[in-house]
């Protein structure tokens, strides 16, 4: 079984639902049978995220998260990073920190491992997390002293894949959240999820403004579909706005979950949501992608 929870579902300012990264938890068997995944892999950690996993643990259902009252970040064994926006990396040298110094988990600390496209995590630790993560007592640290490092490789078709458990695979691939000069030149990147076993997929867009023909065949395929949006239509638009996926087929939308809303995503105004879409992602609850 392959699940996925929101830590929080809010947009980079979200106040009321914290910031959008997930928690993925991938299970041989299922929750029923074993309380605790088998592996565990976070979408993001963004600057709220340290708070909602500290309240997504004391929920019965994923108390292995916790130790003591505190989160027990050593659960987590793998991190993918979409793009670099602190609502998404914010809270990762928090979980550095305390693997390494603050809850060891023996006497050699924790090191999960950390996934992206080779470009981001070079970026990621020379403009993102140097300054805090590298003066370590007696030794200026790189990211590898805290991570086991994946970087996925570009191929010909688009960039090299990675699984869980051997059965669920994880398929990245650009999306056009902020252009600098072009489409897609500033790195950022959204998920297709695929059950080996079955051939389900999960398409989950990450940052992107609205680019539907570029991804269509993957929303078509996919059993169920997460996307980002946005309530107001900017000038410079980084997210797609509602209005945009409203323009998408009726039977795409009908199981398209949207994520990453503002704050005034409950106003009256925002009420067909539930008629035309899948709805709003909820916080902390799981979604069964694959049974």
């Amino acid at each position: 079984m392959l699940t996925l929870t929101f830590l929080g579902v809010g947009s980079a300012f979200a106040k009321r639902n914290y910031q959008s990264n997930a928690l993925i938890e991938a299970w041989r068997t299922s929750p029923d049978e074993q309380p605790e995944p088998d592996d565990t892999l976070l979408i993001d950690f963004g600057c709220t995220g340290p708070v909602a996993l500290h309240a997504l643990h004391q929920k019965p259902d994923f108390a292995y998260l916790g130790s003591g009252g505190v989160t027990n970040y050593a659960k987590i064994r793998r991190l993918f990073v979409t793009h670099q926006h602190a609502d998404h990396i914010g809270g990762i040298e928090e979980l550095a920190f305390n693997n390494t110094f603050v809850h060891p988990d023996s006497d050699r600390p924790f090191k999960p491992q950390i996934i992206s496209s080779i470009n981001i995590l070079i970026n990621l630790w020379d403009t993102s997390l140097k300054g805090g993560m590298s003066p370590m007592p007696g030794k200026y640290a790189l990211l590898q002293d805290y991570f086991f490092i994946l970087a996925l490789r570009p191929t010909g078709g688009g960039f090299e894949s990675f699984n869980m458990l051997k059965r669920y695979e994880f398929e990245i691939f650009p999306t056009d959240h902020i252009q600098i000069e072009r489409k897609y030149d500033w790195p950022s990147y959204g998920l297709t999820i695929r059950d080996t076993q079955t051939g389900e997929s999960v398409f989950y867009s990450g940052d992107s403004r609205f680019d539907f023909d570029a991804y269509r065949e993957r929303m078509t395929a996919a059993r169920m579909c997460f996307h980002d949006v946005q309530f107001v239509d900017h000038e410079s638009n980084v997210h797609a706005t509602i209005g945009e996926l409203r323009t998408m087929p009726d039977d795409i939308k009908k199981k398209t979950t949207l994520y990453h809303y503002p704050d005034d995503w409950d106003a009256p105004e925002h009420a067909f949501v539930s008629d035309e879409f899948a709805g709003f992602a909820a916080a902390q609850k799981r979604y069964v992608l694959f049974a």
